[in-house]
């Protein structure tokens, strides 16, 4: 069901010239838009919303974006921000890599209703690849109750180095996103949207982003709601737990060889071309992290967005508690699979290579005991091979995803959040691929996401799919109208917020079904360990010249 919001608002200045375009009048400018093929919205591409510093700048925070005297005809959807496309899906013949990568999209319904409801949605791809554009929403704004804007930011290296200097203070890519959210709350009413509706929704490390955004101070007042979709911001990959090593780590990769010290370090990445930055496939390492990610920055290092970790805001409580739907697949670590021929023998012969890094030990003894412990929980005594893939998937669900998730919002309920919405997505249909090995299908890494999205493949034709995509896409509306997925009038079974022990939780599948605690068990033991060797992200150290 779909909700109206009625708020007072002042008369937007947009502009409507026949039926096959619109324009819009921002501060920077005048803005063209072009009806879809498909009737029912108006795709506004590629339309600046900062400026991405260049050169020696290059890994400062965004400048404002640039001003244009005739109107942009904003139908440019090949900008990508610097990257390299280790899994085949972004071809150079399709795409235009540029240094001033940030641009927004903005998708508005063909109504000439004002107020309406926006989503912000950041793209996943690890921190590493991937673009606004990866997946489209044109769906949820034919609803024409909602404008969706997707944008470009700062990737790997480019975005995400961390050194707590002046030049590279860390997590450009984290303040393009709030960027981003500004131009919004500055421009989105032109084009129909209301301000003061805002939900930020986002996938994979853009799920990640979400949940830092919510804890970062920059983004005070900026929306209202969130929806993290299989991610979480005490993942380890999420938070760079040593930032200056991963600097050193990445630098080696590039072949560095001069000092340790920050000013070399510095030095060096500042005169390095983008082409080598994007070289480093960081996307198949033993411990599930990319080494370049948000981080801890120094308290000086001008408009920080987070100077605390994730895990102490959310125990003080310091951050606002806004209603969250909160979720993941029932077997996010497919996502691993295509490494299982890789990584099997290596986890059977060193499985201590494979736990997450933001653990910590008092020597090499207790690394390897935690190992076999945690190796026995999910494979007993057997080896990890074909027989055990389905417990390679799930071992890898739960240190990436679904531990990282639940630990998240048991300190968040403890904190006092109760506006919390948990969900296990594991509805699957016939035309999903088997897992080798078995007879089985899964709900992969983001499957959610596909299915609220129009789809990778949105020519797939399945009567089960058919019948699903209306009932989570009315979910999530529900959500960014009403901060509930399921109001107290609807025919959908009630789902209350979560409380302790995660539970309840809504197990997303045909049907749906209101259930108690989710992972219970796998979560309880993750507990245990973390409790006892959890290592805090700390922010690089102060002192430039010293080698460490």
């Amino acid at each position: 069901m779909w909700f109206n919001v009625i708020l007072f608002m002042t008369i937007v200045s947009t502009y409507v010239q026949g039926d096959a375009e619109r324009i819009v009048k921002l501060r920077q400018g005048r803005v063209r838009g072009h009806l879809d093929p498909n009737g029912g919205l108006y795709s506004f591409y590629g339309i600046p919303y900062a400026t991405a510093p260049t050169g020696i700048h290059k890994f400062k925070a965004p400048l404002p974006g640039p001003a244009w005297i005739d109107t942009l005809d904003a139908v440019d959807n090949r900008t990508l921000c610097p990257q390299k496309d280790f899994m085949g899906l972004m071809p150079e013949s399709l795409f235009d890599i540029k240094e001033d990568c940030l641009v927004a999209n903005i998708f508005v319904p063909a109504t000439k209703e004002t107020n309406l409801s926006v989503v912000i949605y950041v793209h996943g791809g690890a921190f590493v690849i991937g673009y606004g554009n990866w997946l489209s929403y044109k769906a949820l704004v034919r609803s024409k109750k909602v404008i969706v804007v997707t944008f470009n930011y700062r990737l790997g290296a480019h975005g995400f180095l961390c050194l707590g200097t002046d030049d590279v203070p860390g997590n450009a890519g984290m303040k393009d996103q709030v960027a981003l959210l500004r131009w919004v709350n500055q421009n989105i009413a032109n084009f129909g949207g209301n301000p003061e509706e805002v939900t930020i929704a986002g996938y994979s490390a853009g799920s990640v982003s979400v949940d830092l955004l919510m804890l970062s101070k920059s983004t005070k007042g900026l929306f209202k709601k969130i929806i993290p979709e299989s991610g979480a911001s005490l993942a380890a990959f999420s938070i760079q737990t040593d930032p200056f090593e991963n600097a050193k780590e990445f630098a080696r990769l590039l072949n560095y060889t001069g000092s340790n010290s920050i000013a070399s370090l510095e030095d060096f990445f500042k005169n390095v071309s983008y082409e080598s930055l994007t070289s480093i496939n960081v996307l198949a390492r033993l411990d599930s992290t990319f080494l370049m990610s948000p981080c801890i920055e120094r308290s000086n290092s001008g408009e920080a967005f987070l100077t605390d970790s994730p895990l102490g805001i959310i125990k003080h409580g310091l951050y606002p508690k806004i209603p969250t739907l909160y979720g993941f697949t029932s077997m996010e670590g497919l996502v691993r699979l295509p490494l299982f021929d890789q990584f099997k023998d290596a986890m059977n012969k060193n499985f201590q290579d494979f736990l997450p890094p933001d653990l910590k030990f008092q020597n090499d003894e207790e690394r390897q005991a935690v190992a076999q412990k945690v190796k026995e929980f999910y494979f007993g005594n057997s080896n990890i091979d074909s027989d055990t893939i389905l417990e390679y998937i799930n071992y890898f669900s739960d240190i990436i995803f679904t531990y990282p998730a639940l630990r998240t919002v048991k300190y968040h309920v403890e904190a006092g959040h109760d506006q919390i919405y948990l969900y296990e997505f594991s509805f699957v249909h016939d035309d999903l691929p088997k897992i080798p090995y078995t007879n089985i299908r899964g709900a992969d890494h983001c499957s959610q996401t596909y299915i609220v999205s129009d789809g990778l493949n949105a020519t797939m034709n399945n009567d089960r799919l058919e019948e699903m995509k209306p009932i989570i896409r009315t979910i999530w509306a529900n959500f960014i109208f009403t901060g509930k997925p399921i109001p107290e009038d609807s025919e959908l079974p009630p789902w209350p917020p979560v409380g302790k022990n995660w539970s309840p939780h809504m197990s997303i599948d045909l049907p749906l079904s209101l259930r108690g605690s989710l992972l219970k068990e796998r979560t309880l033991f993750w507990d245990q360990i973390y409790e006892r060797h959890y290592q805090q992200p700390i922010p690089p150290p102060a002192s430039p010249h010293l080698e460490l």
